[in-house]
């Protein structure tokens, strides 16, 4: 029992003189760590004669739970003045801090934003689509089959026999007609591929396509979709012409030409003095198209409509060469970063 007595008695003493946490750390492995002096009392019970074991083992608990007790007081003690020290002495000036550059949206993609926004608010649904895609969906879905003088107009990126990196988003078009039954109004914006490359043309670049199927639809539905499209990507005073044009998927096609957005349509080097600048091409769904796709063409008709982001990108922004969009260049994309 004086060993106890002792025991706590120095325990008391030094743990009123303790200023750190870390000494706080220290006297607790002393006393109660696997070889501290409270821990080598409560092994020696064994030693005892029967009869004082119990009282000895109760007085030695008892200073356990003081000292456990005391421990965590002392500990939370500290630390709050540890802290409250620290804030005093520490302090950060934030105006010295370095402000790190905002980032931004790249210009291409701010397009297709613009784009999207502009046709969910007239009831379309924004679909993607699988890049690396079949030959069936890339051109024979389409009406464009195997002999189809069509496909000597695009070089291809073949991956396998009968898979391919997609040359155009319109493969979704198909795949969405086969599972969706009119009244359907989608657009589908990515990545397409073709072999080619150079100042205005990537072997990777983006579009976005769209696809109406209803009954009763004409060329003056597409029509009013492109100027609302127009209008707000380039002005309210843009005008959409439309000149008869050519494609497997639709009939009939058009070439789609934009007032210049440089000079109104007055004529300029942008331009090349004709006032008008072709920026996509669009048409009324072939009905073959509609057929292999499972839709009653005699019930429904339709208008599809698809165009190069980059392209839109480079006449709204002024930029002259397509390369820039895939360079990184900080100075180029800064410019976009408001």
């Amino acid at each position: 029992m004086s060993t106890i007595a002792e025991i706590k008695a120095t325990f008391e003493r030094e743990i009123s003189s303790c200023t750190s946490v870390a000494v706080i750390q220290d006297l607790k492995v002393k006393y109660l760590g696997k070889t501290g002096e409270l821990t080598a009392l409560l092994k020696g019970i064994r030693d005892l004669p029967p009869e004082e074991r119990p009282t000895f083992g109760a007085k030695v608990n008892e200073l356990r739970n003081v000292m456990e007790s005391t421990f965590s007081e002392k500990l939370t003690q500290l630390k709050r003045q540890e802290m409250e020290l620290s804030l005093k002495n520490e302090k950060i000036d934030i105006s010295l801090c370095e402000m790190k550059p905002w980032g931004a949206l790249h210009p291409v993609t701010l397009v297709k934003n613009e784009i999207c926004d502009l046709l969910i608010a007239m009831g379309f649904e924004v679909l993607n689509g699988p890049e690396i895609e079949t030959d069936y969906y890339n051109f024979q879905a389409l009406n464009i089959p195997y002999d189809h003088p069509a496909r000597d107009m695009q070089d291809t990126f073949y991956l396998a026999d009968g898979i391919l990196l997609r040359t155009q988003t319109s493969s979704m078009q198909a795949r969405y007609m086969e599972n969706k039954k009119p009244p359907i109004k989608m657009v589908c914006p990515g990545k397409v591929f073709r072999s080619d490359s150079d100042a205005s043309h990537s072997p990777v670049f983006h579009q976005i396509e769209g696809l109406v199927v209803d009954k009763k639809v004409t060329l003056r539905d597409l029509k009013g979709t492109l100027e609302y499209i127009a209008s707000h990507l380039f002005g309210k005073d843009t005008k959409v012409r439309f000149r008869p044009s050519f494609f497997p998927f639709t009939e009939p096609s058009v070439e789609v030409d934009l007032t210049c957005s440089n000079c109104g349509g007055k004529g300029c080097s942008l331009c090349k003095g004709t006032g008008w600048i072709e920026v996509l091409g669009a048409g009324m769904v072939n009905p073959k198209v509609l057929e292999n796709c499972g839709i009653d063409s005699a019930k429904y008709n339709g208008y599809a409509f698809g165009m190069g982001l980059e392209r839109i990108a480079m006449i709204k922004y002024g930029i002259p060469d397509i390369r820039l969009f895939f360079e990184n260049d900080q100075r180029f994309l800064k410019q976009f970063g408001k």
